[in-house]
């Protein structure tokens, strides 16, 4: 009887790794269940589960996000502690990420950042290397440090987003490689601006262009006025969805040409077919919840579907609960709206955006520099991936 079962075993292990050896179709159902990083390494066991592997990686198209607040408890940034552990467990192969996190806790230490001697933080240059480290190496990862976070926690994107004017926070947003869609990162300086490099950039001249993802750091040193100019003057001209804010610093990339105090611009553009974009500007006149609210349901009028959408707040560090007597207003106002969007952002020195919408058909306002630039207001928008 002992013998008869062994036998069974044997036969059933053997048929098994018939399976797992030679059925594709079944290897490729079970690695959709496996995590990217652990796909990596299956990857290499066979020319078989290579194959599989690669076919399930082109598969998962889907941005996803991992996000944090409250302090640490270590020496690192709360954010770098809970990607550590959660970039284990995503289903994607980030091509480029959008990383987020408040001035006060965070501090790297790049050529292109602010340094105040007297006031460093436990943030410093290692902890900007740890973050890099956890993403492959043709990952392009643009880090960015402003007064505060809007974020939606870890999961589903059902889940209430919160702002957070005070305290650590950050999120990271990973963006596969998707069909239909090609993210372009860019980062100029007074030195590095120019009419050739904002073409190759793919700023200018680019039919595609749907959407501007832009940041602005050191705006208020002498020339930084002049310099914004140069990049929104030819962006309003443009199809494209513009967006952004004027943050404290940007930790990543880095770039040598830049002295230490010089303004510049870091940013995404964001192209192709599958791209859509809508904006719309809670300007002075919106002072309670009401109002945010039916200001933001004028989005719906681009029809954006909710899947693979994100959902971006650049508000004014004015606003929030220092402007409305109470917190969470136009983030919740958001949810209502649209309760399946994530919404991610900041509080800034200065909002750049307006009511916009860029779909095939172009339903646009007339847009110029200055109705691009503002303050004490937010910009609320959506941006589609296909």
């Amino acid at each position: 009887m002992g013998d008869n079962l062994g036998l069974d075993v044997s036969f059933q292990d053997s048929k098994a790794a018939y399976i797992l050896s030679n059925v594709a179709e079944v290897v490729e159902r079970i690695l959709t269940f496996v995590p990217t990083k652990s796909l990596l390494q299956i990857a290499s066991v066979c020319r078989l589960w290579s194959n599989c592997a690669r076919r399930v990686l082109r598969t998962q198209q889907q941005l996803t996000w991992v996000s944090a607040c409250g302090p640490s408890g270590s020496e690192g940034h709360a954010l770098c502690k809970v990607l550590t552990e959660e970039v284990e467990k995503v289903f994607l192969l980030p091509k480029n990420v959008l990383a987020m996190v408040d001035c006060e806790a965070f501090n790297g230490q790049s050529p292109c950042y602010r340094q105040n001697k007297a006031k460093r933080s436990r943030h410093s240059e290692g902890t900007v290397e740890d973050l890099f480290q956890l993403f492959p190496r043709n990952c392009d990862v643009m880090g960015i440090a402003t007064p505060g976070i809007v974020l939606t926690p870890t999961g589903s994107g059902c889940r209430p987003p919160e702002e957070h004017q005070e305290g650590e926070a950050g999120f990271a947003i990973m963006f596969p490689s998707m069909e239909g869609v090609h993210i372009k990162p860019f980062h100029f300086c007074k030195k590095t601006l120019s009419p050739a490099a904002l073409k190759e950039a793919g700023l200018v001249d680019n039919p595609e262009l749907r959407v501007v993802l832009l940041f602005v750091y050191e705006a208020y040193r002498s020339g930084g006025v002049h310099f914004l100019n140069q990049i929104l003057d030819p962006l309003a001209k443009s199809k494209a969805l513009i967006t952004g804010g004027l943050v404290e610093s940007v930790f990543s990339p880095t770039r040598y040409c830049c002295s230490q105090g010089m303004c510049g611009v870091v940013g995404l553009a964001l192209s192709g077919p599958k791209v859509q974009g809508a904006s719309v500007l809670l300007d002075q006149d919106v002072v309670s919840p009401k109002t945010a609210e039916a200001t933001i349901r004028r989005l719906k009028a681009a029809k954006i579907p909710e899947r693979n959408t994100l959902g971006f707040m650049f508000a004014c560090v004015g606003r929030g609960m220092n402007y409305y007597n109470q917190s969470n207003v136009e983030a919740d106002a958001f949810r209502k709206v649209f309760p399946n969007v994530p919404l991610f952002g900041l509080f800034g020195n200065g909002e750049i955006g307006c009511d916009r919408i860029v779909k095939d058909d172009y339903t646009l306002c007339d847009t110029n520099t200055d109705c691009l630039q503002h303050e004490y207001t937010t910009v609320m928008t959506l941006v589609h991936l296909g």
